[in-house]
Order: C-alpha cells, then sequence, then structure tokens
C-alpha cells in the first residue's frame, strides 16, 4: 500500500486520468472528490463489499438452478 500525505485542496493523479482530491478536512473526516472517465466505476468500500456478496450469492443459485434443469432433463 502506498501512504501519502495530502493537504486540503491537494491531489493525487492515478494511471494519469483519475484525480483524487482532498477538498476538506475537518476532525477524523476527510473529504474527498474523484474525478474519472465514466467507466471507471467507483464505490465506497462497504457498498462494493455488499455488492460482491450479492453477486456470489447470485452466481451460487444460478448454478442451483442449472443442477436442478440438468436433474430434470435427465429424468
Amino acid at each position: 500500500m502506498l501512504t501519502l500525505t495530502r493537504k486540503k485542496d491537494e491531489a493525487i493523479i492515478v494511471d494519469g486520468n483519475i484525480e483524487i482530491k482532498i477538498l476538506d478536512v475537518q476532525g477524523d473526516k476527510v473529504k474527498i472528490g474523484i474525478s474519472a472517465p465514466k467507466e471507471v466505476s467507483i464505490y465506497r468500500e462497504e457498498v462494493y463489499q455488499k455488492i460482491e456478496e450479492s453477486n456470489k450469492k447470485a452466481t451460487l443459485r444460478e448454478q442451483e438452478t442449472l443442477t436442478k434443469f440438468k436433474d430434470l432433463w435427465k429424468s
């Protein structure tokens, strides 16, 4: 992990086309702004984890459905 120190209004550039800018710092909270191309998905970590969990569950359900269909087809 790369660790950087930034002050308000300073930015970090990632891959030449993503800018992460420090907008405000108040106590233990930091407000950031992210500018990126539309095709780049940006999520808060907790939201991303829920999406991943949901995708895993959907995949399992799909596999169960396919297995049931194959069993019915064999009958």
